[in-house]
């Protein structure tokens, strides 16, 4: 998986702002083992700040992902405008969840290890990607396959019914024509 294209440098990061400009299409989403995009235009925009020790990161990431139709199964573009703001703290994350008083804001807090020179975007872009989704993936009225649908409103007539209707009719008499057991 190459992330050399998705890494924010936190060792050589000057104090200020840094923009950073990547693309991700459909590869982005394979490398994760998501077969769920079919094809994937975005663009993602992030703005590091560094003052100290500290470091934030504002991502916009913004484009279209396809994928299936849940309805048709036909190709289906779905736009992505999600943002991702985060603040990189230094060291272990701690045990317990902080208290409201002691949070970053409306930021996400990222851990990284003392040692580490570099933020890697990778799965912050694809979270965020993936969660700014529908749970449900279906073209506006009228904009399905018009065949699939026909089939979903009316059903599928299967060949081979059973002549009376009663498909439990082939299980009569199974244990014998015996009706004293009924009782």
């Amino acid at each position: 998986m190459e992330n050399q294209d998705y890494l924010i440098p936190l060792n050589g990061l000057a104090s200020g702002r840094k923009e950073f400009l990547w693309n991700a299409g459909k590869m982005f989403f394979e490398d994760f083992g998501n077969e769920e995009m079919l094809d994937a235009d975005l663009e993602i925009e992030a703005e590091a700040e560094k003052s100290g020790k500290e470091v934030h990161v504002d991502c916009r990431i913004s484009g279209t992902v396809t994928v299936l139709c849940d309805r048709c199964m036909d190709e289906l573009v779905l736009p992505v405008d999600t943002e991702a703001k985060i603040s990189v703290r230094y060291g272990e994350a701690p045990d317990e969840i902080p208290e409201e008083g002691e949070a970053d804001g409306d930021r996400e807090i990222v851990w990284i290890g003392t040692m580490e020179t570099e933020l890697d975007m990778r799965q912050l872009i694809y979270d965020y990607v993936c969660l700014s989704l529908p749970m449900q993936r279906f073209h506006e009225d009228g904009e399905c396959n018009p065949a699939t649908v026909e089939v979903l409103s009316h059903g599928i007539k299967v060949s081979g019914e059973h002549p009376s209707g009663n498909p439990f009719e082939a299980l009569q008499g199974i244990f014998g024509d015996n009706d004293d057991n009924n009782n």
